[in-house]
């Protein structure tokens, strides 16, 4: 691994048992890339709730513009882990030889769930300049990165106007910037996730017209990745992440209810959520339409199928390439069979 990691390093946590005695204990560091968007949310609830920790891991979350972003580090062995979408670059690295696993769900737009929005500037609804898909003909769309998962969101949101990806200019920037972008009016509309799709309705910078729950119905939007060299080298600590992971989604899917974040585990989830993003205003994320995140883990891969199949088309990925090369879901089974049937709190 080069040095790139504290593999193996004794770093001490003193952890306090309940007759306030200390023991020591041995962390194997964790490089995680994350958004900084609330589809992160099972990452923060696994590092706040002590998780990892009881799995004998140290989480260290690393921040990137974009799940795109992520891949080249992840793939140079600068990252372990990572939680962005499945992108065009992930399968170009896969084409190249570069070894890169998708392990688990981290976000979906299942009904009811559409965290990552169509958003148009409030001034172009109020006079009538946007009425429909079709109006989106010749304006400026912000997305995350070329590439992205979003954009095979935003290709079938074009599709069902009668539009191509052509008709549209896109401007990529990272979620929290497309709320000042559509403030300023340096764009027209933007595919934006929560909580900075909220942000930007409330500032009154913009409108929520579709959810993507309505443009692509159970899209697989964001995924969790492994490096290769994590699954090979560190196969018990890549089968412990996974285990805090799924314990952590199935702490979020508790505080889920109806489309939002309201269920029994909610107040514990909008305190980590407030803690963890640069979103502080707990109101926010009681008002945000969330992800959904399978409680297994699983991945819905004929969305990924259809994505690559877009990223094909468009020419952004070459050579040949098939999602069943780029999956691994043994972490996540191996993870349920461990902790056990998802059981709701009621």
């Amino acid at each position: 691994m080069k040095g790139v990691r504290l593999w193996g390093a004794a770093l001490v946590a003193y952890v306090v048992s309940g007759s306030g005695a200390a023991f020591a204990a041995d962390l194997t560091t964790v490089r995680v890339g994350i958004a900084n968007a609330s589809s992160d949310v099972a990452f923060f609830i696994a590092e706040k709730k002590g998780y990892f920790r009881q799995e004998g891991l140290d989480a260290k979350f690393i921040p990137f513009d974009s799940g795109a972003k992520m891949v080249a580090p992840l793939g140079a062995g600068q990252l372990d882990v990572a939680g962005g979408s499945p992108s065009a670059g992930l399968y170009n690295a896969v084409v190249r030889g570069i070894g890169i696993k998708i392990v688990a769900d981290k976000g979906s737009t299942p009904p009811g769930y559409g965290y990552q929005p169509l958003l148009v500037r409030a001034d172009l609804v109020a006079s009538g300049r946007y009425k429909s898909l079709a109006d989106l003909k010749g304006m400026k769309v912000a997305g995350s990165a070329t590439g992205s998962a979003s954009t095979s969101t935003m290709n079938e949101a074009l599709k069902k106007a009668g539009l191509k990806t052509s008709d549209v200019e896109r401007i990529y920037l990272s979620f929290p910037q497309h709320v000042m972008a559509l403030q300023n009016k340096a764009v027209d509309a933007a595919l934006t996730t929560e909580p900075s799709a909220t942000e930007a309705v409330k500032r009154g910078a913009a409108v929520r017209v579709v959810g993507d729950d309505q443009i692509y119905p159970n899209h697989q939007l964001a995924v969790v990745l492994y490096s290769t060299g994590f699954i090979k080298d560190h196969p018990e600590a890549a089968k412990a992440f996974m285990r805090a992971y799924i314990h952590a989604v199935r702490d979020y899917n508790n505080a889920l209810s109806n489309g939002k974040i309201a269920g029994p585990n909610a107040p514990e989830v909008i305190s980590i959520l407030t803690e963890y993003t640069p979103i502080k205003d707990p109101n926010i994320y009681r008002t945000i339409v969330p992800q959904g995140t399978n409680p297994d883990g699983k991945l819905n891969v004929a969305s990924l199928e259809n994505d690559l199949a877009f990223f094909k088309s468009e020419g952004v990925v070459k050579g040949n390439v098939t999602v069943a090369q780029v999956l691994d879901t043994s972490f996540a089974e191996n993870a349920v069979k461990q902790l056990g049937p998802y059981k709701p709190t009621k």
